[in-house]
């Protein structure tokens, strides 16, 4: 599900969509910034556009429809050559540039070629809608960085709660020597790990060499949402174990409070929420 940024851009507010992979800006929107008549399909039927989008699907779709396309551009420059957006993405399976109806309606492209529509629109306007994208993804960049970091200290902190709870409950019971005792911490660890993403430390080094040997582990790759469970596990684990629970009943809670706990997380992103309120 995309989310929706609106930016004001030289008085001009202009509609984001954004998701996890790709952003798509408002064509419509940015035309207000656009002195006299001009319309999208004035832009479209230019060979130079059609050439630029052609390229960008050619390195981003895989299912782009060259046939179609050769002959859309064939009758460019033509008097009577006009093309809508929606016959456009019809006939090329194009999915740089859009139209949709509804609430935030208009026409949208991908950043790459909103960046070149605005050029037509206006070099200045072009700059400043530039200009505001990147201090958007900075914005979030490091919201998420401090979220991330603010978690893995958390995580961190419980660790700590997690590992007394062995120290003075498990070890003893075990009269392990001090050489043994790690095996014990770690085997403690990998329920954890087990319960929340299916692997031991183990299996995932296996899986990654080249960035366990780079010093980062499984919870370096973990979603925040993992890392606020995560955190939590390490804290009802140390008190199941205090408790006297078993190893097997205390994987089998541990389990049933992860997916539990990551459901109610991953159906609503209070971060998003966190943000909007600012």
């Amino acid at each position: 599900m995309k989310k929706v940024k609106i930016l004001k851009i030289q008085d001009k507010e202009v509609t984001f969509l954004m998701d996890e992979k790709n952003d798509f800006i408002c064509l419509t929107d940015m035309l207000k910034a656009k002195e006299g008549d001009f319309f999208i399909t004035d832009w479209l039927r230019n060979r130079n556009t059609l050439e630029f989008l052609g390229v960008w699907e050619q390195l981003n779709n895989t299912n782009f429809n060259y046939g179609e396309f050769a002959i859309i551009k064939s009758h460019s420059g033509l008097n009577n050559f006009k093309i809508s957006v929606k016959e456009w993405v019809k006939r090329t399976n194009s999915i740089g540039i859009f139209a949709q109806s509804g609430r935030y309606g208009g026409t949208y492209a991908h950043k790459d070629i909103a960046f070149e529509f605005g050029t037509w629109i206006s070099p200045t306007f072009k700059l400043y809608l530039i200009r505001e994208y990147q201090r958007l993804k900075e914005f979030e960049s490091s919201q998420l960085n401090l979220e991330w970091n603010v978690k893995r200290i958390l995580t961190k902190i419980n660790y700590r709660i997690h590992t007394d709870a062995i120290k003075n409950i498990i070890i003893p019971k075990l009269e392990l020597s001090n050489l043994m005792e790690w095996v014990i911490y770690a085997e403690e660890a990998d329920i954890l790990n087990v319960v929340l993403f299916g692997c031991t430390a183990k299996d995932w080094r296996m899986a990654n060499p080249e960035l366990a040997k780079k010093g980062l582990n499984i919870r370096d790759f973990a979603s925040i949402n993992e890392l606020a469970v995560m955190s939590n596990l390490e804290s009802f684990n140390a008190y199941l174990i205090e408790q006297g629970i078993e190893r097997y009943e205390r994987f089998l809670k541990l389990k049933e409070m992860a997916i539990k706990q990551l459901k109610i997380l991953d159906n609503k992103n209070f971060i998003n929420e966190l943000n909007q309120k600012k």
